[in-house]
């Protein structure tokens, strides 16, 4: 169900044209369409009238001046029928009892109680209405007699137009109702919709910033390194500075390739085809390399006969927690030789351990938010697994996490 838009809105009545849904206003503004079928409303109630009157003029034993009462008490009922959106319940009731003694009346009180039907629920009160407009059908005839037709035609005849306008009444209301929840169901689906993209937005914000927290901190902790040996040894051999110099080169270098790689990730499709490959198990052994270079003592212990038979997502998982551990290990255990274990097989998963001594002398103070392990974590969940951490009694610590290996 889609929404008018303001050109044929003039099209639709007024409790179901309005941008606000219903309740948003106290009383909707009447729209052409509106008008329209006021006159039209307007207008048969004074045709039933005057085909009334003209029945009752032809009949024996009214006088003249019944009919004028009975024609000016009609055209103000028939006048009372703008009254019918405003008013409905208190209009329905008094045509109810002005046409029990003017038959004249009863075209504006058939339309008064279908506005009756159309504007209010049927609840008790309403139900009453009906009750009190059928038993009026029932004895006007006693009060108002027609020669021409007997008591139970007259009876009949207006119970069944009674019901008819109440019945037309109520299913005007339930399709206008049927729209109005159709409104609000869409609504309901935009704003859900809008939430949802909003989350999604706010997720992919968080993948890509633990993204580029597992790249750029292991690239800038080897900056750190070298650029303080640079510092702190100044007068280094001209070789070693050059060698310092050409790792921090590099490290910027492969840094800058990293962002560029995880930037891509928001271009359009097509975009940024020339980036890198995402990394795998199979490049775990450049990872080690580079931190061997950095100064590290690494140990590797790969025990996956083929690495590139990994799946990719589940390859770069386990790259992207050893790159991080390795982060830490340099970080907060210098000098430490760090070993990293990879085992595992299709069908039971693979398993990576990254595990380091406590540090040969003293460690100094390092800033850090332990954002770098929830991070990891929250990574081997998302893809199925888990991670564990912590410290031994011997002083070590280590980093094991479980991905899936489907079979």
């Amino acid at each position: 169900m889609t929404r008018a838009g303001p050109e044929f809105r003039w099209l639709l009545p007024s409790a179901v044209a309005d941008p606000e849904l219903p309740g948003d206003r106290a009383r909707p503004r009447r729209t052409v369409r509106d008008w329209a079928v006021d006159i039209c409303a307007f207008l048969a109630a004074a045709l039933i009238g005057m085909i009334t009157a003209d029945t009752l003029g032809k009949s024996p034993g009214y006088s003249d001046t019944v009919m004028v009462l009975d024609q000016l008490v009609g055209a103000a009922a028939c006048c009372a029928v703008w009254l019918r959106r405003r008013w409905p319940v208190g209009l329905a009731l008094a045509l109810t009892a002005v046409s029990l003694v003017a038959p004249v009346a009863s075209g504006a009180f058939l339309v008064a109680l279908f506005s009756l039907a159309v504007h209010r629920p049927f609840k008790p009160a309403v139900l009453a209405v009906g009750a009190a407009a059928v038993v009026s059908s029932v004895f006007q005839p006693v009060l108002r007699p027609d020669p021409t037709t007997s008591l139970l035609t007259n009876a009949v005849v207006g119970t069944v137009l009674i019901l008819l306008a109440t019945g037309w009444g109520m299913l005007v209301r339930s399709r206008r109702q049927l729209v109005v929840a159709l409104r609000e169901r869409a609504a309901r689906a935009e704003a859900e919709a809008a939430l949802r993209a909003e989350n999604a937005q706010r997720l992919a914000r968080e993948a890509i910033a633990r993204e580029m927290h597992d790249v750029l901190a292991h690239r800038l902790t080897l900056l750190s390194v070298h650029a303080g040996a640079l510092e702190f040894r100044p007068d280094a051999p001209p070789a070693q500075v050059a060698r310092a110099a050409g790792v921090i080169r590099d490290s910027a270098h492969e840094a800058l390739q990293d962002l560029r790689q995880i930037i891509g990730v928001l271009r359009s499709p097509g975009e940024g085809a020339d980036d890198r490959p995402q990394p795998t198990l199979a490049t775990l052994d450049a990872l080690v390399a580079e931190s061997r270079e950095a100064g590290m003592k690494v140990a590797l212990d790969s025990r996956i006969p083929d690495a590139s038979g990994v799946p990719a997502a589940t390859g770069r998982n386990a790259y992207r927690i050893a790159q991080e551990a390795l982060t830490n290990a340099r970080k907060h255990a210098p000098g430490a030789e760090v070993t990293v274990t990879v085992t595992g097989r299709p069908g039971e998963g693979l398993t990576v351990e990254v595990r380091n001594p406590p540090p040969p002398g003293p460690v100094p103070e390092v800033s850090g938010s332990g954002q770098g392990l929830i991070g990891l974590t929250e990574r081997a969940t998302l893809a199925g697994g888990r991670l564990d951490h912590g410290r031994g009694s011997d002083g070590s610590f280590a980093v094991v996490a479980w991905l899936p290996w489907p079979s």
